[in-house]
């Protein structure tokens, strides 16, 4: 090595050596807390502080390069430790953190005295001590005359300053000052040591203090600064103060690298003798010589001077480093990983004669390998593992520890793993860190060339899997036996059937090979005994290892996030595993999470595809290809009948089924494709499900079809009726979201090729051709016959629709169509109960598209005559009779069905639909079914008497019960009740659920948009304005679904209270305005009934009942300004209108006089604003009753109402309107003398009241005097009233008076 002083590569040398000794040390210090520290808590802390600091040290050692100069870091260190309140020295005796602060001030002062001292001493020494390394940095090319001591002469033995302080930084925690001060030290000696060698008498050498008395321990070649700092380094490893292990070592590492007149067996006989562990040493000093042994070890491994020197001496000193590694390794547990580790450094810088001549004959080795697998040694096996790796060949020393001949396929054989299983079970001393033998085998295990090439070759294999037997590649058979084999004794065997330490072992090395896993393997690494251990620690959340398994489920599926094939794999592990109750047993979403990460086609399928085969017990047969398939066809021939008895393996559970059969659609929920894209997954979904739901095979299980060219499969085990139906509503569920995603109308081209429901009639066709395919169940006659016609009638339409290109009659076509495919498959649900409504739909689509002639059609589909009902009539009543009880796809189909026919509805079949809605799904507990009636439904509009009844009936009855019963308890007893009508009923809507009656509002909201307001203007909206609010009001209607109100609420407000039109002819019925007016208004005075509860859940129901409350109330009010705005509309005279006089009269006089009644002021006036002539002429009946009101609040209240009919009087009045006012104010004059009377007179004791009375007269006074009625006035005003009106108005009173 040459002696020129090169400052970038001691640089590198030292960062790089740095970093390896922080994680030597860390291993270390994990290792030696894992052997030794029995308390857990104390570990765990422990290893947290040490990897907080480390970490904090890698930070920093990434972060420099090293090549700061050393001075300005020192400075940068002093300015940053001033800045924190610190100081830069070390005194541990009055260092302010060692010892705690006194709290008498002479005390304090005294100490900082002496920091003061001890401070300004170092700040010298460093000033001196850093002024000659800089000068040395600053110009390395100087003669060493120029670098020697101050004021020598360059003729005498004097050698360059070596400056000691540098052995005080090297123990920092900051990484960089260590770096820097490593490099100082060492050009500072190389410098020494230059000179040094220069010299011819080196007995006499001068320069600077005397160090140490002289030693005779081989360094005698080194100068003695040299000599000097190789010793203090090596007793410096074993210190365990701050950074000082690692400082040391890297400092001891770059000096023997750096300085070749340093000898190897002086350094081995100094590491021995200087940190020898005598009987007298305590445990942590014992500990501390051990471990500085250990990095000195390390630091001269690191070095390279061992391998330099075997390639130029062939030097012996390896084996007799070896050995003493060997000894050391065996003396504590928690030295033998990182003693392996140092060792290997060396193997790989080693060539392989060095190994075979030195390493593997070094004393000791073979011992330390014979005995690894009984007393359970996982470092000896990582050593020999990468030992045979580097030779190449067996050796005699691993014949104990590896297999001989050895090879991938006998190290992983079940004989040899079963060998060593201990040594591996023994590597959970280091947790939580992964023991470095396992990412070695997984290495073996999974070599990366060959799962790429599997990876590419398994994803395609995967997806024709299906239809023949998959051969694979013998080193993807290899690695798959292998693994099986590793995976069965080392993790189910070994480790899972251990300790909770051993368990969490399992789980890590898990995660260390689903990185390189290819997704054909999965499967035998996501055992059945994994996931079960896996489902019994989550499905406890008190258990020791529950956040270990949540961290491997959440690192899982990070793992799997961006490769489909692996995903597929490891859903259908974990629900084949826990017979697909994955997520219900740990409650978590982890498979639904997976499900919902698929984006791609091929994925999709992918998955489908593989839920396919577990549905069909794949997973239990051979792969090898069959040749006893069926033909199907009538022109195919028929195979051998398979023998059904011949599988003994269970078969997948009927639950697992159900959630292959749930899930196949959640996976289109999620996913984002093309319409074609997507068109192709939903086809292979429908195949499946329509075969195994609709139909059952003859004559084995499986069956090939020519037309389709393709082969159908069914379970060798039939499935149950339960799983056939779940199919079939599954294929309900799938045409009905296909038809909702279509979005508009598609071209005619795109009718065949995107078309789902087509693309099923047609799939369901060529299936019941099959001689040996039939339907899962056998029709009646009825049912038959019906399911024909549907097919025919079906494939007409489509015909139909192909030639009518884009326009409103495809679109109806289109929607009748998929009508009738869901009532095809009704006819297989529910057998018996809808062939009667398909045959008049089937007639309904005759009439509608004029294609009987074409159909043969039985005289009893012959709608001939007059007497025939309207076709639209028919289709309402029809799907009105569909509707209770029906599934939610076929509800959805007689939606869109209605989408585009509601604007052709009759008004009959707006009635009908009417009754509907207001039919109370609740009726009272002795419903008297023979006093029924619908005219009497049709004459009792809004029902409001009845509703306050049932209302009543229902408070006293349930109130005790309604205290302990929470929402959703209600809504089942809503539904319950709808479901107990009584079944001598005749109306086809008795039975009509919530979600029925949704859709009929919904049905009603089409025909006002479709109509475009028209409607509004009709004699017909009372009636539907009627029915609608009964059904508002009823409240086990809105109750029961709070969609349906919030729909009835919207249909009100938008299409009959604020539409443009409204009715104005004289087919309006004043007797039906005045029944609904009388109505409403007791409605809007309706008092809300509480319930005394204290409970929190009956608090909720409360808060919820008041909010209804005052949405009728609302609704009563719109529904009287809208009765009455008609009303002014007719222009109906004065005596006409008498009886809506006496319905206000009425309720005014209840207003007054009772305190139930809860109609507001505000009500009133806005009526009064909005329509004068109601004011008018209840002005003296106002009047009256305000004056001899019971309740003062009332008449207060009462008195703005006067007012704005006061107002009414006076504004914008023509001629001939004044003088009519003038003659009401006339005629009325005394008893609006008794009312200001009585208020003057009984003046209201609070003061908010008195001004509201104030305010009152003051306004009467006013409308007085502008109608030049002052004098009247007075005149019929009593003195006693005159006197008391000076009284209490003063001067607004006298003011009005001398007007």
């Amino acid at each position: 090595m040459g002696t020129s002083i090169n400052s970038n590569s001691i640089q590198r040398k030292i960062f790089y050596i740095n970093l390896s000794y922080y994680r030597l040390h860390l291993s270390t210090i994990q290792a030696l807390f894992s052997g030794h520290m029995g308390n857990k808590k104390r570990v765990s802390s422990s290893l947290d502080e040490v990897e907080k600091v480390h970490k904090q040290i890698d930070i920093s050692i990434e972060s420099s390069g090293g090549s700061e100069p050393f001075k300005k870091r020192l400075k940068k260190e002093k300015k940053n430790k001033e800045a924190k309140g610190e100081n830069d020295f070390d005194v541990p005796s009055t260092s302010p953190s060692s010892k705690p602060t006194s709290a008498n001030p002479m005390e304090r002062r005294k100490q900082r005295k002496a920091l003061d001292k001890v401070r300004h001493h170092v700040e010298v020494e460093a000033v001196k001590t850093n002024q000659v390394g800089l000068d040395l940095k600053e110009n390395p090319s100087k003669t060493d005359e120029e670098v020697s001591s101050p004021g020598t002469s360059g003729g005498t033995n004097v050698l360059p300053e070596f400056h000691i302080g540098v052995f005080k930084h090297l123990a920092s925690a900051d990484a960089s000052v260590r770096q820097a001060a490593a490099e100082t030290m060492v050009m500072e000696l190389q410098a020494v040591q230059k000179a040094y060698d220069k010299l011819e008498n080196k007995e006499g050498v001068e320069g600077g203090l005397k160090l140490e008395a002289d030693k005779d321990d081989g360094l005698n070649s080194c100068a003695p600064s040299v000599g000097y700092a190789v010793r203090r380094l090596i007793r410096g490893v074993s210190s365990s103060r701050e950074c000082a292990r690692q400082g040391f070592a890297l400092g001891l590492t770059v000096l023997i690298g750096e300085v070749p007149n340093i000898r190897l067996d002086s350094l081995l006989k100094l590491i021995v003798d200087l940190l020898e562990v005598s009987s007298s040493m305590k445990g942590q000093e014992a500990r501390d010589c051990l471990l500085g042994r250990l990095f000195a070890y390390g630091a001269l491994a690191r070095s390279g001077r061992i391998t330099e020197d075997f390639s130029n001496k062939n030097t012996p000193y390896i084996k007799e480093f070896t050995s003493s590694l060997i000894s050391l390794a065996a003396k504590k547990r928690y030295l033998q990983e990182p003693a392996v580790l140092v060792m290997l450094e060396l193997v790989e810088k080693l060539p392989v004669k060095a190994l075979l001549d030195q390493v593997l004959e070094a004393p000791g080795l073979q011992e330390w390998f014979e005995g690894a697998t009984e007393t359970g040694n996982p470092d000896a096996l990582l050593l020999a593992l990468k030992m045979r790796e580097k030779v190449g060949f067996d050796h005699g020393v691993f014949v104990k520890i590896l297999p001989s001949e050895y090879s991938t396929s006998k190290l992983f054989s079940a004989d040899y793993l079963s060998s060593v299983a201990n040594c591996l079970k023994e590597s959970t001393f280091c947790q939580p860190r992964v023991h470095s033998v396992w990412p070695v085998l997984v290495n073996i295990l999974l070599l990366d060339i060959v799962s790429q090439d599997m990876d590419s070759a398994s994803t395609l294999n995967s997806v024709k899997k299906h239809k023949k037997g998959r051969k694979g590649s013998s080193a993807e058979d290899d690695i798959e036996k292998n693994l099986r084999c590793f995976c069965e004794v080392i993790i189910e065997g070994s480790l899972l059937t251990s300790s909770h330490d051993r368990k969490h072992l399992a789980f890590d090395i898990l995660l260390l090979l689903f990185p390189k896993l290819p997704s054909s393997c999965v499967q035998a690494v996501l055992s059945y005994k994994l996931i079960q251990c896996l489902v019994d620690i989550l499905s406890t959340k008190d258990s020791w290892l529950y956040k270990v398994a949540q961290f491997f489920l959440k690192e899982l599926s990070r793992l799997v996030k961006n490769d489909d094939g692996k995903r597929v794999e490891v859903i259908v592990a974990l629900q084949k595993h826990s017979n697909g109750k994955f997520d219900c047993i740990t409650q978590t979403k982890t498979v639904k999470v997976l499900m919902s990460d698929f984006k791609s086609e091929s994925g999709c399928l992918l998955f489908v595809q593989e839920l396919v085969n577990m549905f069909l017990d794949e997973g239990h047969a051979s792969d090898e290809p069959s040749d006893q398939s069926q033909t199907t066809d009538d022109n195919s021939e028929i195979g051998s009948i398979e023998d059904k008895d011949s599988v003994g393996l269970t078969g997948t559970s009927d639950f697992l089924k159900s959630w292959i059969v749930d899930s196949l659609l959640y996976v289109l929920k999620h996913l984002k494709l093309d319409p074609e894209a997507r068109f192709r997954v939903q086809k292979e979904i429908m195949k499946f499900l329509a075969v195994q739901g609709l139909f059952c095979s003859s004559l084995g299980t499986e069956v090939t079809s020519f037309e389709l060219q393709e082969k159908f499969r069914w379970p060798k085990s039939a499935i149950s009726s339960a799983l056939s139906r779940m199919c079939i509503e599954q294929v309900e569920l799938l045409l009905a979201n296909a038809q909702k995603g279509e979005g508009p109308h598609a071209a005619v081209g795109g009718l065949e090729s995107n078309d789902l429901g087509s693309y099923f009639m047609r799939f369901l066709s060529t299936l019941c051709n099959i001689p040996s395919v039939s339907l899962f169940r056998v029709l009646n006659d009825d049912d038959e016959k019906t399911f024909k016609k549907l097919q025919a009638m079906e494939a007409q339409l489509s015909r139909e629709e192909r030639n009518c290109g884009l326009s409103m009659d495809a679109n109806k076509l289109h929607a009748l169509r998929y009508l009738l495919i869901q009532l095809l498959l009704q006819i297989l649900l529910r057998p018996g109960e809808v062939h009667e409504a398909a045959n008049e739909l089937i007639i309904c689509c005759k009439r509608t598209f004029g294609t009987s002639d074409l159909l043969d059609s039985s005289g009893e589909d012959e709608l001939n005559g007059d007497g025939t009902p309207d076709i639209m009539d028919v289709l309402v009543d029809t799907m009105l009779s569909l509707l209770p009880q029906s599934s939610a796809p076929l509800r959805s189909a007689i939606e869109q069905v209605f989408k585009y026919f509601c604007n052709d509805v009759t008004e009959d079949g707006l009635m009908r639909m009417l009754r509907v809605i207001k039919k109370d799904l609740k009726p009272a507990r002795h419903h008297d079914t023979g006093s029924e009636d619908e005219d009497d439904d049709e004459d009792d509009l809004l029902d409001i008497e009845e509703a306050e009844e049932s209302d009543e009936a229902e408070t006293g009855e349930t109130a005790d019960s309604d205290e302990q019963t929470d929402d959703s308890e209600a809504v089942c007893q809503v539904e319950a009740a709808g479901n107990e009508l009584p079944e001598n009923s005749d109306d086809s809507d008795g039975g009509m659920d919530d979600d029925a009656m949704f859709r009929m509002d919904t049905y009603l909201a089409r025909i006002f948009k479709e109509r475009k307001n028209q409607a509004g203007g009709k004699p017909q909206v009372l009636k539907v304005l009627s029915n609608l609010a009964q059904a508002y009001v009823n409240p086990h209607t809105t109750e029961g679904s709070e969609q349906l109100g919030q729909r009835i609420w919207g249909i009100l407000q938008k299409k009959i209270f604020k539409a443009k039109e409204y009715p104005r002819g004289e087919a309006v019925q004043l007797s039906a305005l005045e029944s609904l007016l009388e109505k409403n208004l007791k409605l809007a005075a309706k008092p809300f009934k509480k319930k005394k509860s204290g409970s929190s859940t009956s608090s909720k129901k409360h808060t919820a009942s008041w909010n209804r409350h005052k949405m009728v109330t609302a609704l009563a009010q719109n529904s009287t300004f809208w009765i009455l705005k008609v009303m002014d509309a007719r222009n109906f005279c004065v005596s006409e209108l008498q009886r809506v006089f006496d319905i206000f009269k009425g309720m005014l006089a209840s207003y007054f006089d009772s305190k139930k009644s809860q109609i507001k002021s505000e009500f009133l006036k806005e009526i009064f604003r909005r329509r004068p002539w109601i004011g008018h002429n209840l002005f003296s009946f106002l009047l009256e009753k305000c004056g001899t009101a019971k309740s003062q609040f009332r008449r207060v209240e009462a008195l703005d109402v006067i007012a704005e009919v006061l107002k009414s009087l006076t504004t914008n009045a023509d001629d001939s309107s004044q003088h009519s006012l003038v003659k009401i104010m006339k005629s009325n004059l005394q008893q609006l003398c008794d009312l200001i009377k009585e208020l003057v007179t009984n003046m209201p004791e609070k003061q908010s009241r008195r001004a509201d009375v104030r305010k009152f007269c003051s306004k009467v006074f006013q409308t007085l005097t502008s109608l030049n009625l002052t004098t009247s006035f007075l005149k019929a005003l009593e003195s006693d009233a005159r006197a008391a009106c000076e009284s209490q108005l003063g001067d607004v009173f006298l003011a009005f008076v001398k007007r």
